[in-house]
């Protein structure tokens, strides 16, 4: 009887040791696996604040040094145009070291791709409106202040809704129609105040000039990133990584094919040299400037494709958006833009407009998340349609 308590007593000495060693290595488990997802958590915080830096400083500093490039005797718009777009080897390095940093290949998406043929016809449509766009930019920053120039290109979110309404059905929200009136209010009190800025260095004529180019440009791009979502989700039926850095990696090799063929068609080639020559700063610091045209625009898209994968397009709308009137301000300081009443007032009008943009896609993704979260658990729930945002490509 003692014998058969004793071996009772061990076996309960045993089980609460077995007990208690469980505990301490499910709590030693807990440990580790909470520490995993916190470190991966501050390295995703880090790239996205990467990210936000390439977004922000690029913006402002391709725009600033392409006006660089007009002020020191750069005159050859195409060749401001090519700068915009010949960087595009930088893409597919990053989508090189990308792909060897993520153990699952995305390649497998372009394999399992029906059409080359479609997927041929949408690099050529879009890399063909990129080169528009970029030529009448570059036309746009060639006749007006900088700070005129950027606060008009601002009205691209105005347009992208416009389009947006008959490409993706997106809704005319309260949000957006007062983002849309505030934008073309914005833009249209720059118009009308073409007096006080037209000066010496360019007439009246080539003024307008710019002013037509520009909003040529904002539409432009309104209508691209319209046509990419549009493309996105019923062409391609992908939004993998891949998948959106391909796309602008070969419409920006399209786009340059065609302007390398202005170039030389238009004859501004055999300037060129003479350019180089006569350019106030000197020959090294001209092919600097055009080096670094190339480069902070393409890293300025690396920022915005990058945001969008790292958080969502919302968010890198968001930060383009924010980064827009920092250009006129540094265009003050660096060129001494004049700030009249009519330039401030805009400014203020611009930014309650990327405010309202940015809240309505806010809020439609809001609601997409939930009705997703919804549809996980009820399968016969649907998901709106038409809210699949990835415009900042």
């Amino acid at each position: 009887m003692e014998r058969t308590q004793e071996l009772y007593v061990n076996d309960d000495q045993n089980i609460e040791a077995n007990l208690t060693g469980q505990e301490e290595m499910n709590t030693t488990m807990k440990i580790e696996s909470s520490s995993v997802p916190q470190s991966k958590n501050y390295k995703k915080w880090l790239r996205i604040f990467i990210y936000v830096f390439f977004v922000l400083a690029c913006q402002a500093l391709s725009t600033i040094l392409g006006r660089v490039y007009y002020e020191n005797g750069g005159k050859s718009t195409w060749m401001g145009t090519l700068v915009q777009l010949i960087g595009f080897p930088v893409l597919f390095l990053f989508r090189f070291f990308s792909r060897i940093k993520n153990s699952k290949s995305t390649d497998a998406d372009y394999r399992k791709f029906s059409s080359y043929t479609i997927l041929g016809s949408v690099y050529i449509v879009t890399g063909l409106l990129v080169s528009a766009n970029s030529y009448m930019s570059s036309v746009g920053l060639l006749y007006l202040p900088v700070s005129t120039f950027s606060l008009i290109l601002a009205s691209q979110l105005a347009f992208t809704a416009f389009f947006s309404y008959f490409l993706n059905s997106q809704k005319f929200t309260p949000f957006i129609v007062n983002s849309l009136f505030l934008l073309t209010i914005s833009s249209a009190l720059l118009v009308v105040n073409t007096d006080s800025e037209t000066t010496a260095k360019v007439s009246r004529v080539k003024y307008v000039i710019g002013i037509i180019c520009t909003i040529g440009a904002s539409a432009g791009i309104g209508l691209l990133l319209s046509l990419v979502q549009l493309i996105l989700r019923k062409v391609l039926k992908k939004q993998t990584f891949s998948t959106v850095t391909d796309l602008v990696a070969y419409q920006s090799l399209v786009a340059s094919c065609v302007v390398l063929i202005g170039l030389f068609a238009s004859g501004e080639w055999k300037t060129l040299t003479s350019e180089m020559e006569n350019y106030q700063l000197g020959k090294a610091p001209y092919v600097l400037t055009l080096a670094s045209i190339a480069i902070s625009w393409q890293v300025y898209t690396i920022g915005v494709v990058g945001l969008i994968f790292e958080s969502s397009s919302v968010f890198s709308n968001s930060i383009t958006a924010v980064g827009l009137p920092i250009v006129p301000v540094v265009a003050v300081i660096v060129f001494h833009d004049t700030m009249n009443a009519s330039k401030i007032f805009s400014i203020v009008l611009a930014i309650w407009g990327f405010i309202s943009f940015v809240y309505q896609h806010y809020l439609d993704e809001k609601k997409l998340k939930t009705s997703h979260t919804s549809s996980v658990g009820d399968p016969h729930l649907p998901v709106e349609e038409g809210h699949t945002n990835i415009q900042s490509v």
